[in-house]
């Protein structure tokens, strides 16, 4: 379960955007105990997604090679 304390997590996987708030928290705060980011779904919504810029140059790496 993704480390959300200011939002209903219920709630949020209800719509786009509120699942993309999951993710951009998954990638800027970190994922709990052996949960793990998906990689299809950052790929995905990639261009929608607000991260860091920094955290964002390191996946581009990372997924693309770029």
């Amino acid at each position: 379960m993704p480390l959300i304390w200011d939002y209903d997590i219920k709630e949020l996987k209800k719509s786009k955007q509120g699942r993309l708030l999951i993710l951009e928290r998954q990638i800027n705060y970190g994922v709990s105990g052996k949960e793990k980011i998906k990689l299809s779904e950052v790929k995905k919504n990639w261009k929608e997604l607000d991260i860091d810029p920094d955290r964002r140059r390191l996946f581009k790496l990372l997924i693309w090679g770029k």
